[in-house]
């Protein structure tokens, strides 16, 4: 039986309460470590979780560790980067450092913290992470053509996976195309997820392993934010304000 997949967006980012979207790889803020610890307090499949799957980018890195310690204390439950799941621009802000740096970046990230599970002794795949995997060229460029191929070749891999229940900690924009829940005017530029927000999907009956779709459940709708409209209004300002930024093809608060 294919997975049920727990989508998470990452807490906020320095350059979310910025809006410099130059820094490179930056780190969620103080707001953002709260965001986890309310994630991590509410979440109620701690206990049922059997991998997660985080972008490589420090911020998705940090939100998985420390919104899903719990979850990651269980020896059994892998903690792996995939290329896969990082955000769609070309900005600073979503670029990731080199494969061959990224060990050590980590190891900086996290040194003299205590996560709630054992981040040293290589609960942290990176094998995954391939040399290129930060150029945004070819299979990774910020065009529509090649983050809808990511997003197929995703979901055609997640669907073949064994683990019942998946976590994957990702950004808000890529969030769409993988989930081809395109509540958003434009996931090029933007997104309808908040902050450290989980939405759950299931794969369609008719899925296959060479053609896989994901729906959102019930339950995940039922659970999504009261003053969503209010949030979809403040989300347009922003995109209205990046319309005149350096670069127009920034994705907000990605």
């Amino acid at each position: 039986m294919p997975p049920k997949l727990h989508v998470v967006r990452h807490a906020q980012g320095e350059h979310n309460a910025t809006r410099n979207y130059t820094l490179r790889d930056p780190l969620i803020t103080a707001k953002g470590k709260l965001q986890c610890q309310h994630l991590s307090r509410t979440f109620t499949h701690h206990g049922d979780i059997d991998i997660i799957f985080s972008s490589p980018l420090r911020r998705t890195i940090q939100t998985a560790a420390y919104s899903f310690g719990p979850t990651l204390a269980r020896k059994e439950v892998p903690f792996v980067l995939l290329p896969g799941l990082q955000e769609v621009s070309d900005l600073g802000c979503d670029v990731g450092p080199d494969a061959a740096e990224l060990e050590q970046a980590v190891h900086d990230l996290f040194d003299g913290e205590e996560l709630g599970f054992d981040w040293k002794e290589k609960k942290i795949d990176f094998r995954n992470v391939e040399s290129g995997w930060n150029s945004k060229k070819g299979y990774w460029a910020y065009e529509k053509s090649a983050l809808l191929k990511r997003a197929v070749d995703l979901r055609n891999w997640l669907f073949c996976r064994h683990e019942a229940n998946i976590v994957i900690v990702t950004h808000g924009a890529i969030a769409h195309f993988i989930t081809e829940d395109w509540d958003v005017d434009d996931p090029m530029t933007g997104t309808a997820y908040r902050n450290c927000e989980v939405r759950e999907f299931s794969f369609t009956e008719a899925s296959t392993a060479e053609d896989a779709h994901l729906e959102e459940t019930a339950a995940s709708k039922a659970a999504r934010p009261k003053d969503e409209a209010k949030w979809r209004e403040s989300d347009e300002h922003v995109i209205e304000e990046l319309e005149h930024a350096v670069h127009p093809k920034a994705p907000h608060e990605a």
